[in-house]
């Protein structure tokens, strides 16, 4: 078997309910296991493990608070651990928060070539693809296209930004509730889009709540349950555990 992709070992993140995530200075110096806890501090995600392999296809699946986010933005180097490791072998192409990286003040046009220089696409390249870009993100898009993106509705935003994001040719895809948002047509685009990027090779990680949409791409489900990886298996087996049945492995 080929290296890991992906490698987490141990992996854990704490946050203080109402209050910035800070590194204190001593926190550094003073061992992890000698720290006494706080009472407002919780841990989305602790204990985890898993490794991922190129070209796999992988749901992160269970309820809403049980570290799926949370696992796809330590995969992205958007959050860092407090504990354990995380081993990201390639560049990432993150469809999380897809309006991120905007500039309210900037038009639809002007984000384009500022989120794409943002994640590596040079100008030529942008220049060479922004009428494909802009055509993906549809008609409603098309018109708005020289207007400032604060005019846009968060639908537009998430099509152009899904739009910019799917021009990344990067090994890994992270995708974390995109094809919830939008209508019918722009979520075909999405699915035709994914399944041309897997067909390319690339590793996928995928949060959702739709259960065709698991079944769809992945073959392999990670089940979370307060904040700790409760099983790794098939995303039949995954989806099981999360639906509360029998797990009848095979």
């Amino acid at each position: 078997m080929s290296q890991p992709i992906i490698e987490a070992r141990d992996l854990g993140i704490r946050f203080v309910r109402n209050r910035r995530r800070q590194l204190r200075l001593r926190e550094m110096f003073i061992h992890r296991g000698g720290r006494q806890p706080q009472a407002n501090e919780f841990w989305p995600l602790r204990h985890c493990t898993f490794d991922i392999q190129p070209g796999e296809a992988v749901g992160v699946i269970g309820k809403n608070g049980t570290g799926k986010s949370t696992t796809l933005r330590l995969i992205a180097g958007v959050l860092i651990p407090d504990e354990g490791s995380i081993k990201v072998r390639g560049n990432v192409a993150p469809l999380l928060e897809l309006s991120a990286g905007f500039s309210n003040d900037l038009t639809g046009r002007e984000n384009v070539h500022l989120v794409g220089s943002l994640h590596g696409l040079s100008p030529q390249f942008l220049k060479a693809k922004f009428d494909e870009i802009v055509d993906f993100a549809g008609e409603q898009v098309q018109k708005a296209i020289d207007t400032p993106v604060r005019h846009y509705s968060s639908g537009m935003k998430v099509r152009l930004g899904f739009s910019v994001i799917s021009q990344l040719h990067h090994p890994i895809l992270l995708v974390d509730e995109v094809m919830a948002v939008g209508d019918a047509e722009f979520r075909q685009k999405c699915y035709t889009t994914i399944e041309r990027l897997l067909a390319e090779g690339r590793t996928l990680v995928l949060v959702s709540h739709n259960e065709s949409d698991l079944t769809r791409f992945c073959t392999r489900g990670l089940f979370l349950d307060k904040g700790e990886l409760k099983l790794d298996g098939t995303v039949r087996e995954a989806l099981d555990a999360y639906n509360g049945k029998p797990v009848v492995r095979t």
